[in-house]
């Protein structure tokens, strides 16, 4: 399995994302995190936004919107999953199937899974307390419904954006992780220059 979760954008160590992808380095980038967003122009421009930061790393990635479906019998080298409310893009990876395909092609090692803030939270098993940062409200009126399962990639949550006094949603995401912390729940710490590596040589916070 090979994960590069980093808290926000790149993180400081995208070297390690680009070290883990094989192929011809082609792949995914993922926006459905922003499905409840009205703003449409700023969705456009966000997404070249990904594409071109991938590109100046040495990676082609192209749009996947998760809303009207994608090839599960193509083979990309890795998925960039952007950041958002973490319920949508739940939502839109049940929907769409997108999250049986992933875990598939994941427990096989067949892809990269990399992505900031949301796209590593939805990768825990449950995305219980993330309703303090996130609104449930958003998937509800997208979606018609919301899920607080995640995928199970992961063995704990993860919390991103934490000790970043430059992000506007460091304080809740404290919050967040105070709870676990009083329920005694473990989970992953991540400050926004940092990325959690899963690959052959274990787990690691880069």
């Amino acid at each position: 399995m090979r994960l590069y979760l980093s808290s926000y954008q790149l993180g400081s160590h995208p070297e390690e994302f680009v070290r883990m992808v094989g192929g011809e380095r082609r792949g995914w980038v993922i926006m459905n995190a922003l499905d409840g967003e009205s703003d449409q122009e700023r969705r456009v421009a966000d997404t070249a936004r990904q594409i071109e930061q991938l590109a100046s790393i040495g990676l082609t990635a192209h749009d996947v919107d998760l809303r009207s479906g994608f090839d599960a019998q193509s083979s990309p080298d890795f998925v960039w999953v952007r950041g958002g409310n973490v319920f949508v893009l739940r939502m839109a990876m049940a929907r769409s199937g997108f999250d049986r395909w992933v875990t598939d092609r994941l427990q096989h090692d067949g892809v990269v899974y990399a992505g900031f803030s949301a796209g590593p939270c939805v990768l825990a098993p449950s995305l219980r307390g993330l309703e303090v940062c996130d609104p449930v409200d958003e998937a509800r009126r997208v979606y018609g419904e919301v899920r607080f399962d995640g995928l199970s990639i992961l063995d704990r949550p993860v919390v991103p954006h934490l000790n970043s006094p430059g992000h506007p949603e460091t304080e809740l995401l404290g919050q967040v992780a105070g709870a676990y912390e009083a329920a005694g729940q473990s989970y992953w710490a991540l400050r926004d220059d940092q990325a959690l590596v899963v690959d052959g040589e274990g787990e690691r916070i880069v």
